[in-house]
């Protein structure tokens, strides 16, 4: 073939998608947490304008980000688990077991913190693979295993608190049992005090008559979920095994083909959600002092909507860790942004509701439209 005949075979010969430009506009919608960047714009705009200017101080920032932190850790295991293309329902009973475990563990048999929180995690990753076991080997959906896990887990926890504090459903005496403990900083109060202090007495943040600055610290929860959130993204954007839950999650029989350990990976996943869910039951347990039979009642839809806005497909292989986290926001600015206003925070539920709706009609219908992925 002659090298005028090539030349034209060459250009003649289709050209690889994958090499293709996309406008930025494309590019744009192709990003998973477009859709809970904007839904954080909108809501913040509308804050503006409806709540009280004091909501959008430093105070009434952490006051928001407190329980968007406690969620947004739910929310990026749930997320990561859900990319791989399996669900977690049982992950707001989990809250409250493992606060059981955690909390038996820390004041019933009086062991110290650092060994109460290992033999908590330690059954947080015997549920979390026992989840995945049964998913796995059964063939039945993740939906179904871990929806009887919320029912079996809430009831171990009401037999076991019964238990544990002699026929009460709550447990107190955390906060007292953990103090003294080296590792007590790490899991409650407020970070940087020090730093706080200085910036109240330089008259950089606000104060009280006394002089106290009004925000003592960052709670620590937000600092975990600020860790979570970029540990997260860094394992889904720049490591293998980031590429092996997506490939786990888009078409887990292709993966096996290409030597992917698809079960490896999502009983990790499963592994980390229960993991996620026994972190975030110590934050709230040694910060109230006590846990009780409630405690994260309905936390695993929330950790789900927060996902979906996030990007997350209900189809598996595609999300992101940081659209989660934008999403965890939106939902802590809503919940409490509403006590700034004189609107009734029962309106908190439609909002919920509302925003999986809009989040999964993005994802499945406007995203096809503009890029053309499934």
């Amino acid at each position: 073939m002659s090298t005028g005949d090539a030349s034209k075979a060459a250009a003649s010969a289709p050209s690889d998608e994958r090499l293709k430009r996309v406008s930025t506009f494309t590019a744009l919608v192709r990003r998973p947490e477009l859709g809970a960047v904007a839904g954080l714009v909108l809501v913040t705009v509308f804050f503006l304008f409806t709540a009280d200017a004091s909501m959008f101080t430093l105070a009434g920032v952490m006051n928001f980000m407190a329980p968007a932190a406690q969620l947004g850790i739910l929310a990026i295991g749930a997320a990561l688990l859900m990319i791989g293309g399996e669900f977690d329902l049982s992950i707001g009973s989990m809250i409250a077991f493992a606060g059981l475990v955690f909390g038996t563990a820390l004041v019933v048999w009086g062991l110290p913190l650092s060994v109460s929180m290992l033999f908590a995690f330690a059954v947080a990753v015997a549920i979390g693979a026992t989840n995945a076991q049964i998913t796995l080997r059964t063939g039945l959906p993740s939906f179904i295993v871990t929806l009887a896990f919320l029912f079996i887990l809430r009831g171990l926890t009401l037999v076991g608190l019964k238990w544990a504090s002699g026929g009460s459903t709550q447990l107190r005496g955390m906060r007292e049992a953990a103090e003294g403990s080296p590792l007590a900083p790490f899991f409650s109060g407020d970070a940087f005090q020090g730093l706080f202090r200085y910036l109240a007495d330089a008259g950089v943040i606000a104060t009280f008559p006394n002089g106290d600055p009004q925000v003592p610290g960052v709670p620590v929860e937000i600092l975990w979920f600020l860790a979570i959130a970029v540990l997260a993204t860094w394992v889904l954007l720049r490591t293998q095994f980031g590429n092996w839950i997506f490939a786990a999650g888009g078409d887990p029989r292709a993966a096996r083909k290409s030597a992917v350990p698809v079960a490896r990976v999502k009983t990790t996943l499963f592994i980390l959600t229960a993991c996620c869910a026994t972190l975030v039951a110590i934050l709230t347990v040694l910060d109230a002092g006590s846990t009780d039979a409630r405690r994260g009642f309905q936390k695993e839809f929330e950790a789900i909507i927060a996902a979906v806005i996030g990007g997350c497909l209900l189809t598996g292989g595609y999300g992101s860790a940081i659209g989660a986290f934008f999403g965890s926001i939106v939902f802590g600015m809503v919940l409490i942004g509403l006590t700034y206003t004189s609107i009734d925070q029962d309106w908190y539920l439609v909002f919920l509701g509302g925003m999986l709706l809009v989040a999964v009609m993005f994802n499945n219908v406007i995203r096809k439209r503009v890029t053309g992925e499934r």
